[in-house]
């Protein structure tokens, strides 16, 4: 039993010493990779590029000013990749002094030449023709604005809509105060008021005293 607890003892240290070498190895691996993507001809900034380690499945992007910050491994392949532009693979050192490295990636524009293609809107001159005569141009703004404040559609639209809260709540207290205003005394009679035979002969020539169906 004696000699079994140096023995646990002495393995126990063996395994923690390994495992902090192993550590130590690990974490002196480790990079931050960060630096700025730009355009190799003009040296402008390239934004939203993808830039991804080659055989894994961490990644990141440029921002708007082609800035970008990635943890990485020594030894990594960095690709960076953007539309209109050639890819690009980077290797991160061995021997880098630190858990920091910088880059400025520059990135060549890739011209693609594709062959000529040629769109008919028809097969035909003749169906052209046809569609384009019979074809019916929407309305523009100015036109829907004319069309929704006729004064044709606005009066058959009041006579068949009914008012809403608001406007009930107006013509309430309109006709309440009317009523206050001649509190006490007889209220005038319109049948010798101009202005009252004026509005009924406006009514009349509108039709709203017609029979609704």
């Amino acid at each position: 039993m004696k000699r079994i607890i140096p023995l646990f003892i002495i393995s126990f240290f063996v395994i923690c010493s390994k495992a902090n070498a192993q550590f130590e190895q690990i974490k002196d691996s480790v990079v931050q990779l960060y630096g700025v993507v730009m355009t190799a001809d003009s040296l402008q900034a390239i934004p939203s590029v993808s830039i991804t380690i080659k055989g894994g499945r961490r990644g990141t992007i440029t921002n708007d000013q082609g800035v970008f910050s990635i943890v990485v491994m020594k030894g990594d392949k960095v690709e960076f990749t953007s539309i209109g532009y050639k890819p690009k693979l980077v290797e991160v050192p061995r021997d880098i002094e630190g858990n920091q490295y910088s880059v400025v990636q520059l990135m060549v524009t890739d011209t693609q030449y594709l062959p000529a293609t040629i769109i008919r809107p028809r097969p035909t001159r003749e169906q052209f023709e046809r569609d384009f005569v019979n074809t019916q141009i929407p309305d523009d703004d100015l036109e829907i604005a004319r069309r929704n404040t006729d004064e044709q559609t606005r009066r058959a639209l009041m006579n068949i809509l009914p008012a809403d809260g608001r406007e009930a709540a107006n013509y309430t207290l309109r006709k309440q105060a009317q009523r206050y205003s001649y509190a006490g005394q007889t209220p005038p009679i319109n049948l010798m008021n101009p202005v009252a035979w004026a509005e009924f002969i406006r009514a009349w020539k509108r039709g709203d005293f017609k029979s609704k169906k």
